[in-house]
């Protein structure tokens, strides 16, 4: 066998021999039997590859099942670009974009939301997706040069991507075409449109939303949810970007080239500012009429919960009400007492890992003007001890809860509803790459806990991103079937912020080891930080929510 060379196979555990040039998808037809399942991706030296990738030297390869992060991601893109197919071959010219992700999916405009989605316009959309898929068209990935890639999106009409490409510094540039549609991603696509057969689409507000395979069974779709008050904030920050004409990431990177981030930065800023006023008006208003004494503040891991109740509590104070907070931490159970996850661990995430018992009794002796001992959670031991801290409610005093269980009902059964105010922070990024490749919500967040965690706890990018599954897990069962019970809701993200984490955060991904696991997504989040042009903090003022991940905050933590 000419050219013969080795691979090494995790999934069989075994050595399989290979001709020079073999693809992976070769490989995984020649032991199907033995995968037991159809991948569309694979990590080779712990870097995810599409399954065109081909074998000139030897590998150590791990084919993905459908469940995984990187294959859910892979089935996604190739999704996306089966749906510009459509669009594209239907309504020759007409842009579409894909937003953001919401309700179990990805909304989707055409014409920038200007054209109104009728139910007949997407039947038939997805009637020629439909097309697409049984013609099981394959992928094909290009590598040339950059300008020669501007040239093929520019004929296309995709100027997004002319304009994202001309603030790259990279001599080539890869793109994928489908039939004679050309399109860009910054992750591989399937091997072909037949492996993408679990999708739907359907009418969502003015525009459509895209269903991808279901987490619980990728054999079949995903149910779409109801999320109208998160729809309602994305809507806000997408018009922002749409007034200061910052859609996309190239446009973004303009406005850097131009040395013109100043004027971003405080606007972006203000708006802050100006939302949080808002809730606290909503806030004062309620607690003038008798009602929301506590404030219950909820958000997933990194959305800038400590830093946003802190401005929140200055903001309540000049409607002449005076806070105080509590931290649902320090209503942990005993470490022995804690319950455990499907590992045997503990599961310090879960709702029952809290006493609720004692916080209701607390809180209701509070509403009540009693006196209350309030304890504290000493972590290095496990327990819950009682350091003298009282705390006693006056007229105009309010309490602010700040934890992820804050919307949980479960959490707060014996405190009268008017009595509650719930506000759910998170980052809900409305920058895109471009019209085709959104900002993940989790990316922002995992980019701000890796800087974080590095600064202030000594862990790193390595380790963190060994958790983050883990806390995601937390977050889909504990936080996130309870964001729309929110009374408000605060998007932390700020449109100037990956670019301020891109000098931070590149060093500490490039010091996860390539023969790590977790090298795969260090490489991804490396390639996707490569977008964006570096911008300097020093014009972020210190009361930014920002500087609770960067340091120089002047709020104490």
């Amino acid at each position: 066998m000419d050219n013969l060379l080795k691979i090494y196979c995790k999934n069989t555990g075994e050595y399989i021999p290979v001709n020079g040039g073999d693809t992976l998808l070769d490989v995984a037809k020649s032991i199907s039997s033995r995968l037991g399942f159809t991948p569309v991706c694979a990590r080779v030296n712990n870097k995810t590859e599409g399954l065109r990738y081909p074998i000139f030297h030897p590998k150590q390869v791990e084919y993905l099942p459908l469940d995984s992060s990187s294959s859910r991601r892979t089935y996604t893109r190739s999704l996306c670009m089966i749906l510009y197919k459509a669009v594209a071959s239907l309504h020759p010219g007409m842009r579409l974009r894909i937003e953001h992700s919401i309700s179990n999916g990805y909304y989707c405009t055409l014409d920038g939301g200007k054209t109104a989605v009728s139910l007949e316009m997407v039947e038939e959309i997805k009637a020629e997706m439909r097309r697409i898929v049984d013609a099981d068209i394959p992928f094909i990935r290009h590598e040339k040069l950059k300008t020669d890639v501007s040239e093929v999106f520019r004929a296309a009409g995709l100027q997004d991507k002319v304009t994202l490409l001309d603030t790259q510094h990279d001599l080539y540039s890869v793109y994928y075409t489908l039939g004679d549609t050309p399109d860009s991603y910054y992750g591989c696509l399937a091997p072909s449109s037949g492996y993408i057969k679990a999708f739907d689409l359907i009418p969502y507000h003015n525009g459509m939303l895209l269903l991808t395979q279901s987490k619980a069974n990728p054999e079949v779709a995903e149910q779409a949810i109801s999320q109208e008050k998160m729809f309602d904030a994305f809507t806000e920050h997408l018009a922002f970007n749409r007034v200061i004409g910052i859609d996309d990431v190239g446009q973004l990177n303009k406005v850097v080239a131009k040395g013109k981030t100043s004027m971003l930065i405080n606007v972006a800023e203000a708006l802050h500012t100006k939302t949080i006023e808002k809730i606290a008006v909503e806030i004062a208003n309620r607690f003038n009429q008798g009602g929301a004494r506590i404030v219950l503040i909820a958000g997933p891991s990194s959305s800038g919960k400590t830093t946003s109740t802190k401005r929140l509590a200055i903001q309540l104070m000049t409607h002449l009400i005076r806070p105080h907070m509590i931290s649902l931490d320090d209503y942990f159970v005993n470490r022995l007492d804690t319950p455990r996850d499907e590992f045997g661990e503990y599961d310090y995430e879960s709702l029952y890992a809290l006493d609720l018992e004692q916080f209701n009794a607390d809180l209701n002796a509070l509403l009540r003007g009693e006196e209350v001992s309030l304890p504290t959670y000493d972590f290095e031991h496990g327990q819950r001890v009682y350091k003298g801290n009282v705390m006693k409610l006056e007229k105009d005093d309010i309490l602010l809860i700040e934890g992820i269980h804050g919307l949980n009902p479960d959490l707060s059964t014996q405190i009268p509803e008017f009595q509650k105010f719930k506000v759910y922070i998170s980052a809900l990024t409305t920058l895109s790459i471009d019209d085709h490749n959104w900002v993940p919500t989790s990316d922002n967040r995992l980019l701000r806990r890796i800087i974080r965690d590095h600064k202030y706890r000594g862990v790193s990018a390595q380790e963190t991103i060994a958790r983050w599954q883990s806390v995601r897990r937390g977050e889909e069962k504990w936080i996130f079937p309870f964001q729309e019970n929110a009374d408000a809701m605060f998007n932390s993200s700020l449109i100037f912020e990956l670019g301020v984490m891109k000098d931070y955060v590149e060093p500490l991904l490039k010091q996860v080891p390539r023969d790590t696991p977790e090298y795969a997504e260090a490489s991804r989040l490396l390639r996707f930080i490569s977008y964006f042009e570096p911008i300097s903090e020093r014009q972020i003022p210190p009361t930014s929510l920002l500087r609770e991940f960067l340091g120089g905050s002047s709020f104490h933590y």
